[in-house]
């Protein structure tokens, strides 16, 4: 009687200890851990929201200040403008584009109403001048009725540049508080060092993200204006004191570090507003040449919490003796690139039948876009391409090979 009575408890701890072991192997996995770098990382954890995967191909055109600007134009009212734009959009769809990418920031100041930037100087020929319209708005509303993607581009660094503009209006960042920028012989640059600076940067990002319907902001391949040391060479100094040489990195890496933690406080604030929009880089098309602007592209592309997506600005004809297209295009997917970062590709529609550039290599074929977007196209690491810039597609000179190129896309 005594052993019917254990055998039902010795079957049911058995049972026990089988489940209680069971679910030991069955709970969740830890989450993969995500690349970082040391003095980022705390930083990027904060963006922890992915952007929702599309399968659809970036096909992408540059509209830069220049293609946008007023200036010149007899009329500058806001039909004027819109009639401008609207021309542009429809050419880029009726081409098989699909997104645009819009300079709405140029110099330290803006194409659309902000709370931190002058009225930019291309809308009315003097900066700070409103223009009675936002032109970021309408650019928006276009590019919807076209059933068009809109990027706002900004140049995040940059005040002025060979003297343009010509004059910086009394509410330009700049003029109310030099200290956030250095004055070099061929322009003003946001200092990359400065707190100050770095969150102008970012609260102007925020405010397009918050205002706007834009589907991506992206920063061109502007960063350091130059390796020069004397450039910040107080700022360097005063961190230097601050911390003990023996605690400090060295001038090239502290510059890189300083891009770094601005590029990563961008895409969280980004992030916070709205997890859709993308934040975008494109940097340029040969990876050494980023070194000199102390752009990190290598960590942008293969560590979360930088970037949604990297376009590289490879913008060489397929025999180009420096650096063929192909060769440039293998640097960049050879990268181990983190599974949240999509690789775009900037292609040079500029250069098109032109002799100029690539020791004339762009005469040797009318098809080399249309060839290096079937490469793009068969490459499983790229997801699209942008094309620089706009102007190109009704240029003369690069006729065939954009004809070449939507009949590809078509």
């Amino acid at each position: 009687m005594k052993n019917k009575k254990i055998v039902p408890i010795i079957v049911s701890v058995i049972a026990m200890l089988t489940v209680i072991c069971i679910s030991s192997f069955t709970r969740e996995k830890p989450p993969k851990k995500q690349n970082d770098i040391n003095n980022i990382a705390a930083l990027s954890s904060k963006a922890t929201t992915d952007t929702p995967e599309s399968d659809e191909e970036m096909r992408g055109v540059w509209v830069s200040y220049m293609e946008l600007s007023m200036e010149n134009e007899s009329s500058k009212t806001q039909k004027a403008f819109e009639d401008k734009f609207t021309e542009i959009a429809q050419k880029c769809r009726e081409s098989g584009f699909n997104t645009l990418i819009v300079q709405v920031r140029p110099f330290c100041d803006a194409l659309y109403k902000s709370n931190y930037f002058p009225w930019s100087h291309i809308l009315t020929g003097t900066q700070g001048e409103n223009p009675q319209y936002d032109a970021l708005q309408i650019m928006c509303d276009i590019c919807k009725e076209n059933n068009l993607k809109i990027h706002a581009w900004i140049n995040p660094y940059r005040v002025s540049s060979n003297e343009t503009p010509s004059k910086l209006s009394d509410n330009n960042p700049y003029i109310k508080n030099p200290e956030i920028a250095i004055k070099t012989d061929n322009g003003i640059f946001l200092d990359p060092s400065n707190e100050t600076a770095q969150q102008l940067i970012s609260d102007g990002v925020k405010e397009i993200a918050e205002n706007y319907d834009v589907d991506g902001i992206q920063f061109d391949d502007y960063f350091y204006p130059t390796e020069d040391e004397s450039f910040d060479k107080k700022q360097y100094e005063a961190y230097i004191e601050k911390y003990g040489k023996e605690n400090c990195m060295s001038l090239d890496n502290w510059r890189m570090q300083n891009v770094n933690t601005l590029i990563c406080k961008v895409y969280r604030t980004i992030k916070s507003v709205d997890s859709s929009v993308e934040f975008g880089i494109s940097p340029q098309g040969n990876i050494g040449n980023n070194d000199g602007l102390y752009a990190d592209v290598k960590s942008w592309c293969t560590c979360k919490g930088f970037a949604d997506y990297i376009c590289p600005q490879i913008y060489f004809s397929l025999e180009n003796p420096a650096l063929t297209f192909e060769d440039c295009l293998d640097s960049w997917t050879s990268l181990d690139f983190d599974e949240n970062v999509k690789l775009y590709v900037g292609l040079g529609g500029y250069k098109a039948g032109n002799g100029e550039y690539d020791e004339e290599t762009w005469l040797l074929s009318d098809s080399i876009l249309a060839d290096e977007y079937d490469i793009l196209r068969n490459n499983k690491s790229v997801r699209g391409f942008m094309l620089y810039s706009y102007n190109c597609l009704g240029d003369d000179t690069a006729k065939k090979e954009i004809n070449n190129l939507i009949n590809a896309l078509n």
